[in-house]
């Protein structure tokens, strides 16, 4: 048996434990607290929620270029595109560069 003060540490403490036994370092170990399942799930699920989050602002932002820049290459100012798009004159400039 052994222990860990915290989750983050438990392989390697485990890992430790185990080339103390036998004498061989495990090439991996997966410490699972079956206690958490539901919370690791969740974390789990949040995890995948952020990523997708992070592609679709990605997406965004190339959208957003892409309109300014349509906008602009159709001979509208600044301020017409800005009041456009619903940002300020500065943004547009941002996002024609």
């Amino acid at each position: 048996m052994t222990q860990s003060r915290t989750l983050d540490s438990a392989e390697k403490q485990v890992a430790d434990y185990v080339e103390t036994l036998t004498g061989e370092r495990p090439p991996h170990v997966d410490v699972i607290v079956d206690s958490l399942a539901k919370e690791r799930r969740s974390a789990a699920a949040a995890r995948r929620a952020t990523a997708r989050a992070e592609q679709m602002q990605r997406e965004a932002a190339a959208e957003n270029r892409a309109a300014a820049k349509g906008l602009r290459d159709a001979g509208l100012s600044v301020s017409d595109t800005a009041y456009i798009m619903g940002v300020s004159r500065g943004r547009v400039s941002q996002l024609i560069k």
